[in-house]
């Protein structure tokens, strides 16, 4: 549980470090997003989720 609530931690941090570093480009993306259909959009996601565990379990071991 403290290295889920560790990652949650570190997503909230980079996420608000590109809203607060680069809130043009943020919203940008956004709409970007939001132009997508929902097929592209979960495609997308389950390939980011994918790599997120590729790399904890490389880490982790």
């Amino acid at each position: 549980m403290e290295d889920a609530l560790l990652a949650l931690g570190l997503v909230l941090a980079l996420e608000g470090a590109l809203y607060a570093l680069f809130p043009d480009g943020m919203r940008r993306a956004l709409a970007m997003a939001l132009a997508l259909p929902a097929d592209q959009l979960r495609i997308a996601g389950l390939a980011a989720a994918a790599i997120g565990v590729a790399i904890v379990w490389l880490i982790r071991g």
